[in-house]
């Protein structure tokens, strides 16, 4: 069935477009940096749960409009509600929407490519690096930030950090980085490839549009047993790269690939 997508509109907080199995969510808060507060944590966690849903969508691009990929969390809705001793509420309200949206980029069997230009602080350094892959312009700055407003990592930082660079590199990243560049990042592991900011938009269609040519079989069996290995005894990792491996070669598009494999030498 074609890809069912809510329309957006201009105004609001995030906006997705899908071109054929390249579906991209953009953050639509130029003027507060695209921070995240309630509304836009509620339409992520929305256009997630229908990239997740639909059959066609391959890759799943994230970026961000304006000047900045992501500012972190809403410092001024975060604000009034420690002025009026409701951060419990507010902050849970506001990470129940956004904390399902991670989750899906997580579990959803699509590759997830944050595309990266500006600053990425807090919650948008975590998001950079919760999703699969990241592609950077050099003009990117990430900054933790959390430590030094005396917090600690949400929206998945942790997970995604700590997964790229092990636990004292995520240490060091969390508790004793300022900021770090681009190319710091992809030395570190954490950027798969770092373009000048006017390439950025073509370099990540073009990892898009690589990463899609995968078949949907290949590309959720992938990702579902890497995310899982560092958590898994070997016996039961090798038991479901068997089963993974078998279900693929059950589809269509392992046989043409093996036939077009073995024709080739008749």
């Amino acid at each position: 069935m074609p890809t069912s997508v809510t329309a957006s509109h201009p105004d609001d907080p995030a906006l997705m477009s899908v071109d054929g199995p390249i579906a991209t969510i953009t953050l639509n808060r130029p003027a507060a940096f695209n921070a995240i507060d309630l509304p836009i944590a509620r339409k992520l966690e929305q256009f997630s749960a229908e990239v997740e849903a639909s059959d066609e969508i391959r890759v799943l691009v994230i970026e961000g409009n304006g000047r900045a990929f992501a500012a972190g969390g809403d410092l001024q809705t975060i604000g009034a509600a420690a002025a009026a001793d409701t951060i419990a509420p507010v902050v849970g309200e506001l990470l129940q929407h956004y904390h399902a949206f991670i989750a899906t980029l997580r579990r959803m069997p699509k590759i997830v490519v944050s595309s990266v230009h500006g600053s990425a602080a807090g919650a948008g350094l975590s998001l950079a690096f919760m999703a699969d892959l990241c592609i950077a312009a050099e003009d990117a700055k990430f900054t933790p930030a959390y430590a030094k407003l005396g917090v600690s990592p949400d929206g998945g930082g942790t997970a995604g950090v700590v997964a790229s660079v092990g636990a004292r590199r995520a240490l060091q990243i969390f508790l004793a980085e300022d900021s770090f560049s681009a190319t710091q990042a992809c030395d570190w592991g954490l950027v798969v490839k770092v373009v000048p900011a006017p390439e950025l938009k073509a370099a990540t269609r073009e990892l898009a549009r690589r990463l899609a040519q995968n078949p949907p079989a290949a590309i959720a069996a992938t990702k579902a047993l890497i995310h899982r290995a560092h958590v898994t005894p070997i016996e039961q990792q090798l038991d479901a790269e068997r089963d993974a491996i078998i279900d693929c070669m059950h589809t269509d598009n392992f046989r043409d690939a093996v036939k077009k494999f073995t024709s080739k030498g008749k």
